[in-house]
């Protein structure tokens, strides 16, 4: 094993409970398909199994009825016996106020073994759930006492974006998030905090090229760990904080512990922040640190004296689709120990002269593992710095 505003989302929540919670989580990347049959077996089980309940929260959904069917009807394919719980800001016909007040939806909510969130606008999440003085509404903490009691919570896209104690809500661009920083109440809002107050979470990682802007919140609200999961893949996070990986590919594992910035430049800056790549199938302790790899993987630890690859590893745009673990895959397996990739603004963003260079490199801490059945990587404890760019376009602009 290797250790490795709207004032009331202003409002800090309360995620105070009286014991550690016994349930736990399945956080899942968005763009779940509803043929992943791991992961909605997975959610049924922890749940309870054939015949559990699950709430399902269409709260973030811009058409919370047909999200909330659409949803029922996929849980019970896979065997729960799952509800809509009517609670959204969008739903026609409906004070979502009162109905998040309801004590009798709060009883069946407490009765299942399991809820669920959809994806849409993590915003419409809090504003549905949350009190405007920040305390729970009688359906929230219905909510949490699922979780306190061994259910499960999970979520998707929006979903996932509720889980830690910060998310982001009315979030720029990449690029712009880097560039212009972010602020509680506009960027940033609190979430649900299922996770804790030490796990930042995101979502849609790789797919959007989201890991860089997790660095901007993670240092704004102090988080030393950050994951960002990636599109139809989730993480079940267990009470012992044992995260494991499941669905298509995998999760981005941020730690900011030993990072540090350049308070003389005005630019994003960051150096010697910590990356890692789960693949599906592996496990990692949040508490520990320790890394449990999945089993096609337990005798395919990279030996760094007999890299497979000898090349330069460079890219124009390290925030395109899947780049970033491209680039980690390349380095993790070769003769150079650093791998530089770039990103810079698309025209109409406000600092089109503003770049980013990112730096990854491999050192002793630095592990790698190569499944013995299909072409995939763990990659644990990569090196990255980062640093600004002065951008100069084309004189014929």
């Amino acid at each position: 094993m290797i250790c490795v505003p709207l004032l009331a989302l202003c409002m800090q929540i309360s995620n105070a409970a009286e014991a550690p919670p016994q349930g736990n989580l399945l956080i899942a990347g968005g763009a779940v398909r509803p043929d992943n049959t791991i992961i909605w077996e997975r959610l049924v089980q922890l749940a309870g199994g054939k015949g559990a309940r699950i709430a399902v929260m269409p709260s973030a959904a811009g058409n919370p009825e047909r999200s909330g069917t659409n949803l029922v009807n996929t849980l019970n394919k896979f065997g729960a016996t799952a509800f809509a719980v009517p609670v959204a800001v969008k739903l026609k016909n409906s004070d979502y106020q009162r109905a998040a007040e309801d004590e009798t939806l709060a009883r069946s909510i407490r009765e299942a073994g399991g809820v669920y969130f959809a994806g849409g606008d993590q915003g419409l999440i809090t504003k549905a759930l949350v009190r405007p003085d920040g305390s729970r509404t009688a359906v929230l903490q219905a909510i949490w006492d699922v979780y306190n009691k061994g259910g499960v919570i999970g979520g998707s896209s929006a979903g996932a974006a509720i889980m830690s104690s910060t998310m982001y809500y009315e979030a720029r661009t990449v690029l712009g998030t880097l560039a212009a920083g972010v602020n509680d109440g506009r960027e940033l809002a609190p979430g649900l905090g299922f996770v804790g107050t030490d796990v930042f979470v995101d979502q849609h990682l790789l797919a959007r090229g989201r890991f860089a802007r997790m660095l901007p919140a993670m240092l704004k609200k102090n988080y030393k760990l950050g994951l960002g999961i990636d599109e139809n893949t989730a993480m079940v996070i267990n009470a012992k904080r044992e995260v494991e990986i499941i669905g298509y590919q995998g999760a981005l594992l941020l730690d900011l512990t030993k990072a540090t910035t350049n308070g003389d430049i005005k630019e994003f800056n960051l150096t010697n922040a910590r990356i890692s790549y789960l693949d599906r199938g592996d496990r990692y302790n949040l508490a520990t640190g320790q890394y449990m790899p999945s089993a096609d993987k337990v005798d395919g630890k990279l030996d760094p004296a007999k890299p497979f690859l000898n090349e330069q590893v460079y890219t124009a745009d390290i925030l395109a689709h899947n780049m970033v673990l491209v680039m980690m895959e390349k380095l993790i397996n070769n003769t150079s120990n650093e791998a530089i990739g770039i990103a810079t603004a698309p025209p109409g963003e406000a600092r089109e002269d503003l770049g980013f260079e990112f730096k990854l490199s491999r050192d002793a801490s630095s592990v790698g593992y190569e499944s013995a059945t299909t072409d995939a990587y763990t990659i644990l404890n990569v090196r990255m710095d980062v640093r600004p760019l002065k951008i100069t376009r084309p004189w014929y602009r």
